[in-house]
Parts: structure tokens; C-alpha cells; sequence
């Protein structure tokens, strides 16, 4: 609390003082005291009021100087209530109660929204895998009765299917530790699952898949990281270039601190500019607002966001025109070596 601001509240008080002092040394010069008693008077009291704000301004600025340094220190500041000393003073006290009124109040507010958020989190999950029955009979039918219109309504299927999954690991992105079991995954068993998944859309699109040293194993969740390649996967034939050969090279690199995945293309690129904001939540970019390609800007924001979760890093290079290069971080502690 700067002295100055203190004085400023004490304004009216102290000016009211001096006003007292002045009114008892007039009244002291009418009657006939002592000059030693005219001078005694007004010092003493003046004497007595300083010594008095002093003793408040000490104790007022030691408490508030401490509640300030721990706010500072803390980074969920809510907590401050906590840690704030019983005060001494009237003023302190009142604080003191309305900050554990307000954080009890502001405790109750978040609990009813993650209530809420948790209640609608659980009803899109039950709906997406309710959604799934009716989408994986179509599948069968349209199996037991193959046209070339059957073929087409198959294809939009897959993409809804794409879609539904890449809603539910949005559902439960932010609760990927309750979700997730880490175990010893083979990166060749994931990369192959996400090409299979991927195969009809591949064989339309004619893009071709180059993989080799993908022998490691790492520690990881592979369905999370399978989810991940999906998206990497499908980025790079949304945005190949158009009468060219596409292809999608995929492979790993052990170093002395890590594990290496990468995920290359020779697809349109991205412009220099946009690739720091190319992991942003709904960035989509020049590309992305092309006509043909209609982008929704969280496939990548969701990959940055489940390896954050997962203790890894995704790394992304990109030259317009040439292609993009995706990189997997997998850390020296998550990986077990190589087969």
C-alpha cells in the first residue's frame, strides 16, 4: 500500500485535526495559559495521531504487501483465499470475508457448469455411439446390395463415420487421462490400422503409401495415436495436388532423446505465414477456404491437443507447392527401443 494513497484516504481526517488545533490555540490565546501549555497541546496531539496512523499504516501494509506477494505466486489466483492470514484490523476482516464468500459462491457456479458440461459430454457420447448402429446396418445392407450408387452412399458414410469419431475424441479431449491406456504399441501395427481404415479413399483419391523403418516400439495410447494419423492421413489427400501423383511417405527415426514419426506429402503446401497458426482451434487458412475443400480448422488443433495430453510433440514444416511435413515426437521416456 503506497504511504501516499494511505495519506490521501486519511485526507478529511487529518484535515479536521488541524482545523481542532487551531480552534484550541485560539481559545488558548483568549484565556491566560502558560505559553509551555499552548505549545504542549497541540504537539501532544498531534504527537498521538501520527504515532497512531503510523502504527495503522505498518499493519495495514504488512498484510496487504503479503496477500499481494502470494497472489503473484500462484497460478490458479481463486486460491488466494487459502492463504490469506487472519487480519488484525476491521477492514482486513471484512475482506477477508467477502474473498471467502465470493470464492465459496464462484466454487458453487463452476461445479453447476461442469455438471452440466459433464451431463452433455456423457449424452454425445451415448449418442454418438447410438448413431453408429443405424450407420454400420446401412453398411450392410449396402454390402448384400452393391451398385455403383450403393458404392457412392458408402463413401459418405465412411466420411460420416469420420466425423463422428473425430466428435467423440473432441468430447473427451479434455479428460484423455481418464481415457487413455498407455501400453507398448508398435508403430508399423498403428501406421497399418490408420491405412487400412483408410484404404477406399486412398484407392479413389490414387494416392500411394511409402513406408519404411517404422520398426519401433514406443509407449503410448494407440488409439489416441491412431486418431491422430487419421487426421494427418486425410489432410494430406483432402489437400494433394490436383492431376498429380500424390504420395504419402511415412516413416521413423531413433534419436539419442527420442523417437521420431514422420508423416510427408507432395500435396499443395501451406502458405509460409499460416503455418505457426495451423494447430489453432478453427484455423483453416488459405486452403482450407478454397471451395472444393471445406475445412473445418480442428483436425490438426485436435492432434496438438491429445499430444499435449499424451506427453508428445507434433511438429509441422511446410513449403507451398511442394508439400508438408508432419513430425511425431515420441520422448526418450515413452519409447522402449527398437525390435
Amino acid at each position: 500500500m503506497p504511504l501516499k494513497d494511505f495519506l490521501k484516504d486519511k485526507f478529511l481526517t487529518i484535515s479536521l485535526l488541524i482545523f481542532g488545533i487551531v480552534t484550541i490555540e485560539i481559545l488558548l490565546a483568549i484565556y491566560p495559559f502558560s505559553n509551555l501549555l499552548k505549545i504542549y497541546i497541540p504537539i501532544m496531539i498531534l504527537g498521538l495521531y501520527i504515532l497512531s496512523i503510523t502504527v495503522e499504516y505498518i499493519r495495514k501494509n504488512n498484510f496487504y504487501k503479503k496477500v499481494i506477494n502470494r497472489l503473484n505466486e500462484l497460478d490458479e489466483k481463486y486460491l488466494i483465499t487459502e492463504l490469506i492470514d487472519f487480519p488484525n484490523f476491521a477492514e482486513g476482516k471484512i475482506l477477508k470475508e467477502i474473498l471467502e464468500q465470493t470464492n465459496k459462491s464462484m466454487l458453487e457456479n463452476v461445479n453447476q457448469y461442469k455438471y452440466i458440461t459433464q451431463d452433455y459430454k456423457e449424452y454425445i457420447e451415448l449418442w454418438i455411439h447410438e448413431i453408429k448402429l443405424p450407420i454400420a446396418a446401412s453398411k450392410l445392407i449396402i454390402e448384400n446390395n452393391k451398385t455403383a450408387s450403393t458404392k457412392s452412399i458408402n463413401e459418405e458414410l465412411d466420411k460420416v463415420e469420420d466425423y463422428i469419431e473425430q466428435a467423440l475424441f473432441y468430447a473427451r479431449s479434455n479428460t484423455v487421462e481418464k481415457d487413455y491406456y498407455i501400453k507398448k504399441s508398435l508403430l508399423k501395427d498403428m501406421v497399418n490400422e490408420c491405412i487400412k481404415k483408410n484404404k477406399n479413399i486412398l484407392i479413389q483419391e490414387k494416392v500411394s503409401i511409402n513406408l519404411h523403418d517404422l520398426e519401433f516400439e514406443v509407449n503410448t495410447d494407440s488409439k489416441w495415436i491412431v486418431f491422430i494419423l487419421n487426421q494427418l492421413i486425410q489432410n494430406s489427400v483432402k489437400y494433394k495436388k490436383q492431376q498429380e501423383n500424390t504420395e504419402i511417405e511415412i516413416c521413423a527415426k531413433q534419436g539419442k532423446e527420442n523417437i521420431i514419426l514422420y508423416i510427408r506429402d507432395n500435396g499443395i503446401g501451406i502458405r509460409k505465414g499460416e503455418i505457426t497458426r495451423a494447430f489453432e482451434k478453427g484455423f483453416t487458412g488459405t486452403n482450407g477456404r478454397l471451395a472444393n475443400k471445406k475445412s473445418t480448422g480442428i483436425g490438426l488443433y485436435l492432434c496438438k491437443k491429445l499430444c499435449d495430453k499424451l506427453g508428445i510433440a507434433i511438429e509441422l514444416n511446410s513449403v507451398q507447392d511442394e508439400g508438408t511435413e508432419v513430425r511425431i515426437v515420441f520422448p526418450k521416456s515413452s519409447y522402449i527401443g527398437c525390435l
